[in-house]
């Protein structure tokens, strides 16, 4: 069998989540063709596989199966084999961390497998590919949607051509989705307190239950405890045996306070013993980070600003330096400290207002201790924080994560 024309196929994979990136193994796009589709050619990523081709001679197209799975190509993949956007082993950084780096694109040509047909991308009638996937734990993907053709500018912008067609498949994220337990926790302390509020008991699983990691305690080396061979394996859970069994704690201490300004140290530990997080971001709600005045040895991006509400930011680490939280040990840690100022109308001491209302890592929601268990003043004071209505309004805008996919079309 020869082939007949072919459709040049430009994907986009868009990563709009403001501080949920998309790690290493990456993504891996899958669909269903609605015909006697076959990739020909790929370019800036591959099939991962090749199918059954033995009805085609001479010319064997890139992947022959009705539902392929694609992936990117990996850094430093060969320039005849690459686009723009491509080869970065599937990985997207979040939209606030780098806006550079949240856009993974390839192309692809396609075919059709029945002799004497050619495939009509500009005809209503032609199926569209269904059942998206992006072959990443919590995210489901809507159907292909038909959008206005995609525009590309030419000769320095005065001409534009535009594709035959263009789908539109979003891909949204739910931390129920990809799992019943949590994987992170929240502990308190302060000054004027020696009282350690630790995570709660449980957060993320009691040992031995069936949706708790697995555990080792420090120092011991069972079976269990290997990295998965292939490259693409995921790499399981194994933590260090604790009260709370959370792959990462979170430690929020209100340091000292000053005249006119408070200091809050904040250190995220890593008890995961295979896992290090590369790239990894951490989003807190509270009402006196709208006069966050510096942070030391992290990032900080406000998240969301609506009218004089600045109650939410996201934190991530310096390129180089702490950008990767290591498996648990002795250097696996990152912590910085935070300088507030202190805003009459609004800050107290008492009640619990100097603790965060939330807190995520990875864009995962941490547990966090209930307000009773708070560290007190030492006057025992009961008073409750000023009213704080607004702050279900911030987060409210943060439970939608979206990943988007455009799929333009044109003639070879």
């Amino acid at each position: 069998m020869t082939r007949g024309p072919l459709n040049q196929v430009m994907i986009d994979i868009y990563n709009y989540q403001l501080y949920r990136h998309i790690d290493s193994p990456g993504w891996k796009l899958g669909w269903t063709w609605g015909g006697e589709e076959v990739i020909w050619d790929a370019r800036g990523a591959e099939a991962t596989e090749q199918g059954n081709c033995s009805k085609f001679t001479g010319n064997i197209p890139h992947c022959c199966d009705k539902s392929p799975v694609i992936v990117d190509l990996l850094p430093g993949a060969p320039y005849s084999m690459q686009t723009k956007n491509c080869c970065k082993g599937g990985v997207l950084a979040s939209l606030a961390q780098d806006h550079l780096n949240y856009h993974s694109s390839f192309q692809i040509s396609v075919g059709t497998s029945s002799t004497g047909l050619s495939l009509n991308v500009s005809d209503a009638e032609t199926p569209k590919p269904y059942n998206f996937t992006l072959g990443l734990p919590g995210y489901t993907c809507s159907n292909a949607t038909v959008v206005p053709p995609t525009k590309f500018p030419n000769d320095g912008g005065r001409r534009k051509t535009q594709a035959l067609l263009t789908w539109l498949v979003s891909c949204s994220y739910s931390q129920f989705r990809e799992s019943q337990a949590p994987k992170c926790c929240v502990s308190l302390s302060t000054f004027y307190n020696e009282t350690i509020v630790p995570c709660p008991t449980c957060s993320c699983g009691c040992q031995g239950s069936p949706e708790a990691p697995k555990c080792a305690n420090d120092g011991q080396h069972p079976t269990f405890l290997q990295l998965p061979q292939g490259y693409d394996d995921p790499v399981p859970d194994i933590v260090m045996c604790t009260r709370h069994m959370c792959p990462i704690r979170v430690h929020w201490h209100l340091k000292l306070s000053y005249k006119k300004y408070w200091r809050v140290k904040v250190t995220i530990n890593n008890f995961n013993m295979l896992k290090n997080y590369s790239d990894w971001t951490l989003v807190v709600q509270h009402p006196n980070l709208q006069s966050l005045t510096q942070v030391f040895s992290f990032n900080y991006k406000p998240l969301i600003q609506y009218n004089n509400i600045n109650d939410t930011g996201v934190f991530w680490g310096i390129k180089y330096y702490n950008d990767m939280l290591l498996q648990q040990g002795e250097f696996g840690n990152v912590q910085t400290e935070i300088l507030l100022k202190k805003e009459p109308a609004i800050f107290t001491f008492q009640g619990g207002w100097p603790f965060p209302r939330k807190i995520s890592f990875n864009g995962q929601e941490c547990v966090m201790p209930t307000p009773d268990e708070y560290p007190s003043l030492p006057s025992g004071s009961t008073a409750s924080p000023p009213p704080d209505s607004h702050l279900c309004h911030g987060w409210a805008l943060l439970v939608s994560f979206t990943v988007f996919l455009l799929i333009q079309a044109s003639i070879n």
